[in-house]
């Protein structure tokens, strides 16, 4: 049989108005067993095993997971896991990175992240070298208020993603694509050198094949080629202009480097964007986002730290009758009973003092004490007394300045950069704690 190759263009499909994800009539339900089930963006501790990783351009690797509890990953199209690489062998603490997930929600039974090499890069080098499949890593997810609406009536994007920045974005619009709904999406990817954007090939079958989704290609300043046909330069009004006229009508959402971010969100603002309309997943909590983050990780905390152990079949069969949480089936995979603080012998009187706060963080290896008012930041106060603790995202998403606390109390708001096994191990994100009595810290 031969197919017809003439130029035959069929009539657009008639869709229902917006865009709805499949679980947003669930939270409305009154059933209590279909909204745990279905509900997304409910973080969880659990182990899945790598089962298949694709090579992509751009140096980039796909890596494809499956959770070992036979569970399927609920979460929102653009968030992403924190997850533990054991770089430096199984018996040696693992490193915690986050990566964003570049799979559909709608395919939740295995999830993908998407990982560029970086030559300086810790994580990412090992990743690319000795992450193959049947490998086994513990995470903890998802987290992020980076992410498509669950229901929108008007459902217009405009997504802006530069180099790698487009793993989360890739994620929605796969998600747009596997569902029905009038959605109007257009997407400028950045790229330094042609040939180096990451699932271009399935981003040209997609605009080909989805009338909703337009892709639009440009390079920066250097390395065009005169064949290209597509956009260069450094992002401009212009541009925003040529790929949506109508942007300030649509709902964006950018990801890349913090330069890139920083000029994005000028142009933007300057075609007519309010800052209520723009989105960008930089590790800094504005607006929305670090309500959200609290929300979702204190309900991760209390799951892995409390619920019980629940086989997988009973938590997602037909017969279930949820008893226990959503996530309490993966939790006899992880250290239950973590090793508590040991027990020291330090005298901080010994210390030299500083500051005139109400209570005091006495500093064992640095030999300190520094007083501090109860409403102030640890980690502030100790970096300016001279205290070394290493610090990137200072918003409790990245595990950077995670401490060991000896003895006392903290009230610790994080977003994901820590694990509730950490947590009952004495352990602490300075950066988003505030001290409750005086304390006792290993730094």
């Amino acid at each position: 049989m031969t197919l017809s190759t003439s130029p035959y263009a069929p009539a657009k499909p008639e869709r229902i108005r917006g865009l709805e994800m499949p679980w947003n009539r669930a939270l409305g339900s009154s059933s209590t067993e279909l909204t745990r089930v279905l509900a997304p963006g409910r973080p969880q501790e659990f182990t899945a095993e790598c089962v298949e990783v694709i090579p992509e351009v751009g140096d980039m690797k796909t890596f494809v997971f499956r959770r070992t509890d036979g569970a399927p990953l609920s979460f929102r199209a653009g968030q992403y896991l924190n997850i533990a690489f054991p770089v430096d062998g199984p018996d040696a603490e693992p490193v915690d990175r986050s990566y964003s997930i570049s799979s559909p929600p709608t395919r939740p039974w295995t999830f993908s992240i998407s990982v560029k090499r970086d030559p300086e890069g810790q994580v990412s080098r090992w990743a690319h070298d000795h992450l193959v499949p049947g490998m086994l890593l513990e995470m903890l997810g998802p987290v992020g208020a980076f992410h498509l609406p669950d229901s929108d009536r008007r459902a217009r994007y405009l997504l802006l993603a530069a180099g790698s920045g487009i793993t989360p974005l890739m994620s929605m619009i796969r998600t747009i694509h596997d569902l029905p709904g009038r959605v109007d999406v257009v997407l400028l990817y950045h790229a330094a050198q042609a040939g180096t954007f990451t699932f271009a090939q399935e981003l040209e079958q997609l605009a080909a094949a989805d009338s909703r989704i337009k892709v639009f290609w440009s390079l920066g300043d250097r390395n065009v080629p005169d064949t290209w046909a597509w956009l260069a330069g450094r992002p401009s009004t212009q541009m925003l202009n040529e790929v949506a006229p109508d942007a300030n009508g649509r709902q964006v959402y950018a990801c890349g480097p913090a330069g890139y971010l920083e000029a994005v969100q000028r142009l933007v603002r300057d075609v007519g964007v309010d800052d209520t309309s723009f989105n960008m997943e930089y590790f800094t909590g504005d607006r929305q986002t670090l309500l959200e983050y609290d929300e979702e990780i204190a309900y991760a905390s209390q799951i892995a730290a409390d619920g019980p152990a629940t086989d997988a079949a009973d938590l997602y069969g037909p017969t279930s009758t949820f008893e226990t949480d959503l996530g309490a089936a993966d939790v006899d995979q992880l250290e239950t009973e973590p090793d508590a603080a040991p027990a020291v012998s330090v005298d901080p009187s010994d210390f030299a003092t500083v500051g005139t706060g109400s209570l005091t963080l006495s500093f064992v290896r640095s030999k300190l004490n520094v007083r501090i008012d109860p409403d102030e930041a640890i980690l502030g106060v100790a970096q300016r007394n001279g205290v070394r603790i290493s610090a990137n995202c200072q918003e409790g998403m990245c595990g950077s300045c995670k401490s060991l606390k000896l003895s006392g109390e903290v009230e610790m708001n994080h977003q994901g950069g820590i694990r509730a096994r950490e947590i009952a191990a004495g352990k602490f994100l300075p950066c988003c704690s505030t001290a409750k009595t005086d304390l006792l810290i290993d730094a």
